[in-house]
């Protein structure tokens, strides 16, 4: 065979598998799109349970994620529902008459304390309808116990524990390795508490951090602990010593202490599960999880036409300059989001969801501006999250009200600046020396290769105060308080929502239902439809993901487990730039 006919052969050869290859591909993707955009309604079957597992990281908003999960067999996607949708469903599942009950499988809960209380007592209102709740898992974690001390039968495995030994929140700083490889942190800050400067220039916690957080804590705990005591009914006294001397080491001592009310295997659980079914031994459990429950219709008599509506708008993580991405708060982004729902004239409320522990001080006055227009306009009110502190609680002063979770993280209003001095690390480590010309004084203001002179640092300092007035200025303006009482409060230091309610820093205690009927009343509205921003083509915008760096937080997440929290806070630290408006960014309850 000549030189030719190889060649061409293999070229025509190469053609064809390469066109095969792309038209398995276009087909795969196209049917993906599919699945995303015209997915049929789940059955659920008379006499069903629905499966509740949380133990993964709850977003704000339902998430589809592409090839994670994917299930090739039935060609859907996997799906990490949102909290909104979570205590949207569990609602749907309260009226069901196919649902008879929740089997609740969560030893790890993925969202912070207030949003674990939102969807406790989402739980609580499920059990009015009369249907049960079971909780089991192998290893409960404290807030996930938490969580499931509302079922009206708790079960651990016999090898299982239940974690009760109190709260903690931890700090991890960095000044000693920083002083190790010559990096000087240039700190500039303005509020006494404003503890997210500390690792850079401290080894250990301030008094006035330790006392915040001490404050904090046993706020927490004290409403936690409560709750519990309330639903087992156990002395609050009894409960404290149980925690205290660490006396639940194993199952068998949960259940001796009445944490929980048996110490069984799965199968035996669900072998209890069909006695509340009334089914027979070789009668298969009828369940469906929460991923498939949410295409079930919700009642009939919900109103999807109406022409009246409340926009939900999400904001959750940083608070960044641009546009930002799906894991953060742009304010390019959100700017063009309100400005869209401010000219809306179907949309006449507006529930801004904050979760976000601040960010660019900038891009907060930026949005806070944005949502002063619009409160101008039509009603805003906020629903906190987990946190909504610093730059999360700039961009949520100036709403028409704040609704928080007595658990919310809050507050935070300071500033701060970091600018690093690289000096020795270049010289004393690197062997490296830096020379150069200027046209100015200031011509080189902020170069890392050398430590700022004092009138530079002067300049700093002064933006910062200057950032720092004018949020307490929002603040005063936008929640009428005095700038004397604003002024204490502020400083930096972190509350808890109980703690800013008693301050006039929120409005009232609850989860996002009781923003949206506030939302509702403000507007006068009987009747209207709720509608999500942002706005999420579940078709195109989740394929582009696939080709996002979201398959690489996920392995990098599962792999680092537990310690996925220190990576992301120094991922953040990484990428601080600018005047910062941020709360610690170690408070993590645990």
């Amino acid at each position: 065979m000549s030189f030719w006919k190889i060649f061409f052969s293999s070229l025509l050869a190469f053609v064809i598998g390469t066109f095969l290859v792309m038209f398995i591909l276009i087909a795969l993707i196209a049917g993906l799109v599919s699945s995303f955009g015209g997915e049929a309604p789940a059955t659920v079957h008379s006499n069903s349970i629905l499966s509740l597992d949380l133990g993964y990281d709850i977003p704000e908003q339902t998430t589809y994620i592409p090839f994670q999960g994917f299930s090739f067999s039935e060609f859907e996607p996997a799906v990490a529902p949102g909290v909104y949708d979570i205590i949207k469903n569990i609602k749907k599942a309260k009226t069901d008459p196919a649902i008879k009950g929740i089997y609740l499988n969560s030893g790890y809960v993925g969202v912070g304390m207030a949003n674990t209380e939102q969807l406790r007592n989402a739980l609580l209102d499920f059990k009015k309808s009369g249907k049960f709740i079971i909780a089991y898992a192998e290893l409960y974690s404290e807030k996930a116990y938490y969580l499931c001390s509302v079922a009206d039968k708790v079960v651990v495995n016999p090898k299982g524990v239940v974690e009760f030994n109190g709260m903690s929140a931890q700090y991890m700083f960095f000044k000693g390795l920083l002083d190790k490889v010559g990096i000087e942190a240039q700190v500039f800050y303005d509020g006494k508490f404003k503890s997210a400067t500390e690792p850079f220039r401290l080894d250990s916690m301030s008094k006035e951090n330790e006392l915040m957080t001490h404050v904090l804590l046993n706020d927490v705990q004290d409403k936690v602990m409560n709750t519990i005591a309330a639903s087992r009914k156990i002395e609050r006294t009894q409960l404290d010593s149980i925690s205290n001397n660490l006396l639940v080491q194993n199952s068998w001592d949960a259940k001796k202490y009445n944490l929980v009310d048996e110490v069984w295997f799965e199968d035996e659980v669900r072998d209890y599960l069909k006695t509340q079914l009334e089914l027979k031994e070789s009668d298969k459990i009828e369940q469906v999880t929460l991923g498939k429950y949410l295409s079930v219709p919700g009642n009939k008599e919900e109103v999807t036409l109406q022409t009246d509506r409340i926009a939900i708008l999400f904001a959750a993580g940083d608070i960044v300059d641009g546009k930002g991405d799906d894991s953060n708060v742009g304010a390019e982004k959100y700017i063009k989001q309100l400005r869209k729902l401010r000219e809306d004239e179907k949309v006449k409320a507006i529930v801004f969801r904050v979760n976000s522990p601040g960010g660019s001080a900038l891009a907060s006055d930026v949005i806070a501006r944005e949502v002063a227009l619009t409160v101008a306009k039509k009603p805003v009110v906020v629903s906190m999250g987990d946190y909504a502190a610093s730059g999360g609680y700039y961009i949520a002063a100036n709403a028409s009200k704040i609704v928080a979770q007595p658990n919310t993280l809050t507050g935070s209003i300071g500033v701060f600046g970091i600018f690093p001095n690289m000096q020795k690390l270049f010289e004393d480590k690197l062997g490296i020396t830096f020379d150069g010309v200027t046209t100015g004084k200031y011509s080189d203001f902020g170069d890392v290769s050398r430590p700022m002179r004092p009138d530079e640092k002067l300049i700093v300092q002064r933006g910062v105060d200057s950032i720092y007035s004018n949020f307490k200025a929002v603040v005063v303006k936008g929640r009428k308080l005095s700038p004397e009482l604003v002024d204490t409060i502020a400083q930096g230091r972190v509350w808890t929502g109980s703690q800013a309610l008693a301050f006039g820093l929120v409005d009232t205690l609850g989860g996002l239902e009781d923003a949206i009927a506030m939302a509702a009343g403000l507007a006068k509205l009987d009747k209207y439809r709720l509608v999500e921003y942002p706005e999420i083509d579940k078709a195109m915008f989740e394929v582009v993901r696939l080709f996002s760096d979201e398959k690489e937080r996920s392995a990098i997440r599962q792999k680092l487990g537990p310690f996925y929290s220190l990576y992301e806070q120094v991922q953040v630290l990484a990428t601080i730039k600018g005047v910062q408006a941020r709360m610690p960014v170690m408070v993590e309850i645990e």
